[in-house]
């Protein structure tokens, strides 16, 4: 059954067109992705099929009485609604019966007598059949941590705002549901359960996200805006990826086969009298036909990050005995660790739980309750904020950037301008001149990555950098944060992110304890479940094992073979840098105190060779 029809709908502002003649429907049970660069045309076409922008040309036709609902990137509420008001709809009778009954129990729970008025409610739910939406619309609001029904939204923070929207359209039961970047301002294991939901509910989906995970979960059709045309691909996020690269592969053949007969038909109208009016017109309609093919391949624009870290030193951070809380609220009790080179660290845990504060406590932003944090010298930090940073609107790009920074260095000694640094940020010689208050949310993101690696960073710590970046900006900076040589912090809702960049993480628990745990994300997740799966009893024999016997038996721990696995990576990376030292210093010159700094650095990573391979030496002994 067909919900939605998209016809030949075209969008354009000013010269340039979003949206071109793109066509496409949407069946019940059907969930599709919308995938595409910043500034493909996604959120236009969002926004067209809510009805709060107009295409130039097409239609767009959902079913007769088909329940469409939507959840913006940023909802808005209005001063003094509660979060009854938003969850449950007025225009809705059951809706608005299950109103009445929450608030007739908050009247119960502060004391009212109202026993008579609660028992009327229940009397006319029943009659309603009105129980199963309300254990429904409870469990909804639980998992998504919803609890304070008389709460004023418009005064709560972004992230609760934004769940309590998202409880609303889920409890609405639409028949299609449209979401812009639904798992952004949630937390990990929100975004596990939502995804869950959504791959099982029986709805149509239309969604834009940058979540690859929850895209190769909840989707089973993703469509492509590139160049304002349309690409359609039935399968997940893994499907699309490989039929993309074929589709761009045959695009690239018949391209180069176009741009040959090209020039060959350029060659036959050239060689035509000019004066000559009997030209054969097909073949003229050809040669036209033929140019635009030639011509059609788009340049694709890709971001290039390739900025260097300053030098780090031996000393990189150290925490000591760190304590921190608020008030009656603990958030950190007791944690110590020392930051080694190359550290690569991933944080997670629920929202509230003091992830952001334990950063700014590490930048020295705030002054810990207790503990010591020890800077290195040579230590230069580099703080991608969840929030944006106050740019001056009026401001333009080369001005903002030039402020920071004329020349940039991008390796091996070499330099380029501020200008071709920009460009390779997507920020071409004639945007750079535009005010940076009318970047969109996206632009201004990247702008403040790229304010962040001018000033060359040795230890970056990134505060959700996910949200707002297409795929394909993604997928940059992960390859350059892969091979960033400096110190990697990571807070991120992005399970791909993490589990493609971090070796360990800091686990933040609601309570005082930070764990380190050796590991990527998934990791984790997986020896969570295996710790939750009921363990059962062994029957110990009365016959005593020798030392040998028990030797055998011992097997390692998930935490020892993880970090088994590491070592395996690490020791290999440390042997070829140490042996690229070495040929270093054999072919330095007379430099005295860069010959002492290779031979210092050289000591360094030998002693941490000895140290990893004798840890290896003893786990491999029960590998």
């Amino acid at each position: 059954m067909n919900y939605l029809s998209v016809e030949n709908v075209t969008k354009s502002f000013g010269d340039r067109a979003i949206l071109n003649n793109i066509s496409f429907g949407v069946a019940q049970g059907q969930k599709v992705a919308l995938v595409g660069v910043n500034g493909s045309g996604k959120s236009t076409l969002l926004k067209i099929l809510m009805d709060m922008e107009q295409p130039d040309a097409g239609e767009v036709i959902f079913r007769n009485e088909l329940v469409v609902r939507h959840l913006l990137q940023n909802p808005e509420f209005s001063e003094g609604q509660t979060v009854l008001d938003a969850v449950y709809l007025d225009t809705d009778e059951t809706h608005l019966l299950l109103k009445q009954y929450e608030r007739a129990l908050l009247k119960a729970s502060n004391g009212e007598e109202n026993h008579e008025e609660v028992q009327q409610l229940i009397e006319k739910i029943d009659a309603a059949g009105a129980w199963d939406l309300e254990s429904q619309a409870k469990q909804i609001l639980g998992k998504l941590g919803i609890h304070q029904m008389d709460a004023d939204v418009s005064k709560l923070s972004g992230g609760q705002q934004k769940r309590i929207a998202l409880a609303g359209v889920l409890i609405q039961k639409p028949d299609l549901l449209i979401l812009d970047e639904p798992t952004n301002h949630l937390d990990i294991e929100t975004i596990e359960w939502l995804e869950n939901y959504l791959s099982q509910a029986n709805m149509a989906l239309i969604l834009v996200t940058h979540d690859r995970y929850f895209l190769e979960k909840v989707t089973n059709e993703i469509i492509e805006l590139d160049g304002g045309k349309l690409h359609a691909y039935k399968g997940n996020y893994q499907y699309f990826l490989e039929k993309k690269a074929e589709r761009e592969a045959n695009e690239a053949t018949n391209i180069d086969k176009a741009k040959n007969l090209y020039r060959k038909e350029l060659d036959w109208i050239r060689r035509q009298p000019k004066a000559r009016g009997t030209k054969a017109k097909y073949r003229v309609d050809a040669f036209n036909d033929t140019k635009a093919k030639a011509f059609s391949g788009s340049q694709t624009q890709e971001l290039k990050l390739n900025a260097k870290a300053s030098r780090q030193g031996k000393k990189i951070l150290e925490v000591e005995a760190l304590s921190h809380g608020f008030a009656d609220k603990q958030l950190i009790q007791n944690f110590s660790y020392t930051f080694q080179k190359q550290d690569k660290i991933g944080i997670v845990g629920p929202n509230g739980s003091g992830k952001t504060t334990f950063i700014r406590l590490l930048l020295g932003e705030l002054e810990a309750n207790s503990g010591e944090i020890i800077k290195g010298e040579t230590t230069k930090f580099g703080y991608y904020r969840q929030i944006e940073p106050n740019f001056n609107g009026e401001q333009t790009i080369i001005e903002f950037a030039k402020s920071i920074a004329e020349v940039v260095e991008v390796g091996k000694g070499k330099t380029i301008g501020v200008s071709q640094f920009l460009t390779r940020f997507l920020f071409p010689p004639d945007v750079q001149y535009k005010p940076i208050g009318k970047l969109s949310g996206g632009e201004k993101r990247r702008l403040q990555l790229l304010q962040i690696l001018l000033q060359s960073p040795n230890f970056l710590v990134l505060d959700e950098p996910t949200n707002d970046l297409d795929l394909i900006t993604l997928n940059t900076l992960e390859e350059y944060l892969e091979a960033f040589e400096g110190c990697l912090m990571i807070v991120s809702h992005d399970r791909y992110f993490m589990d493609r960049l971090v070796e360990h993480m800091f686990i933040f628990d609601s309570g005082t304890s930070v764990k380190d745990f050796p590991g990527n994300y998934t990791d984790f997740r997986q020896q969570q479940q295996e710790e939750s799966k009921p363990t059962t009893q062994v029957k110990e024999t009365a016959k005593k094992s020798t030392p040998k016997e028990q030797k055998e038996k011992k097997k390692l721990s998930y935490k020892e073979q993880r970090e088994f696995d590491l070592l395996e990576k690490e020791i290999p990376k440390l042997e070829e840098k140490k042996a690229a030292l070495i040929e270093a210093l054999n072919t330095a010159d007379s430099d005295h105190e860069k010959l002492a700094a290779l031979s210092q650095e050289i000591g360094e990573i030998t002693d941490l060779l000895d140290e990893k391979e004798m840890r290896w030496l003893e786990l491999s002994e029960f590998a």
